[in-house]
């Protein structure tokens, strides 16, 4: 039995929860039995049931020393993986006095440097130190949603346009971009995540230009689309370079700085800045669609997931 541990709300966003979601399909491919550790958050809860994947509920602020320990005896837990960005020194030890391995997502916390294997696909900055007993790092480890893969095709043009900011878009960013896109005549699909907050001022600033729509079933399908992508700086952007969609992306979140970077350095996306600055030439100006259509489904592949479950199969 393998224990995860994922974070999702509004502030932190719904990344973590996505991924772990792409990663549960290939663990249950593997014959490996598993169990969800998620905080009190409607929205992830919802998208949990609506898969039928088994989880319980925990409150990371409860003070609570042993809640951890609890789960995984009562579970069975062999293996322990954190997808809740950076966790601290405390959290890692209690699960490693248990005797058992731990795995972490992106994590540059205190607890990182305790576990046995640090996934750090978005990490671009080469002079970086990564903490972990064993560190994968860059974008073949990304843990993508295999849907992808029915819906690869090369962009020649710059036609339909889709604006995704993330789950919640905790800043409001959708609102930024659909003021700019408006200004410029463009027409766009808006999607709303299903934890987005901000509904009222996005609904009072769209004309006919846009078409709005909220949770849809699959935003890879709804990719397929489409030309062109706006998106935030986590996994979306390589999720839709995946499947051939070249994208323009804004940082959310500091760290994301580096990762959008990073991802127009391979060709398939551009960066129009941080939200608090964008760049709004970037969001109605020309772009090569066929060459960074192209780029991108060069340098972001499918096989993250299996590369990353063939890791953690060896540590169990």
């Amino acid at each position: 039995m393998l224990g995860i541990c994922v974070e999702a709300s509004h502030q932190r966003g719904m990344g973590h929860l996505f991924r772990v979601l792409n990663l549960c399909e290939t663990l249950r491919e593997r014959g490996l039995p598993f169990r969800i550790f998620v905080n009190l958050h409607e929205p992830s809860q919802a998208l949990l049931r609506q898969r039928n994947l088994p989880f319980d509920l925990i409150t990371f602020e409860s003070g609570r020393s042993d809640w951890k320990a609890g789960l995984i005896q009562k579970y069975g837990v062999k293996l322990w993986i954190d997808d809740r960005l950076d966790t601290d020194e405390a959290h890692a030890l209690q699960v490693k006095d248990c005797g058992i391995p731990r795995v972490t997502f992106d994590d540059r916390g205190a607890g990182a440097a305790l576990a046995d294997l640090n996934v750090m696909a978005l990490a671009f900055d080469e002079s970086e130190n990564l903490p972990g007993r064993k560190v994968l790092k860059g974008p073949c480890y990304l843990v993508l949603n295999r849907e992808i893969g029915l819906y690869r095709r090369v962009r020649s043009r710059k036609k339909n346009i889709v604006v995704t900011l993330g789950g919640s878009d905790t800043y409001g960013v959708t609102i930024k971009v659909v003021r700019i896109l408006k200004a410029a005549g463009l027409h766009a699909t808006v999607i709303a995540g299903p934890a987005f907050e901000h509904m009222k001022d996005l609904v009072d600033l769209l004309n006919d230009q846009f078409v709005l729509k909220q949770a849809v079933p699959s935003l890879i399908e709804e990719f397929s689309h489409h030309d062109l992508a706006i998106t935030g700086g986590g996994i979306t952007p390589f999720e839709a370079n995946a499947s051939g969609l070249p994208c323009v992306v804004i940082a959310n979140e500091e760290f994301e700085v580096l990762v959008a970077r990073g991802l127009a350095a391979m060709g398939g996306a551009v960066y129009a800045g941080h939200h608090a600055d964008i760049d709004a030439g970037l969001l109605t100006g020309e772009l090569d669609i066929k060459a960074m259509s192209v780029a991108a489904m060069r340098h972001v592949d499918l096989g993250g997931a299996g590369r990353v479950v063939d890791e953690i199969e060896a540590l169990l």
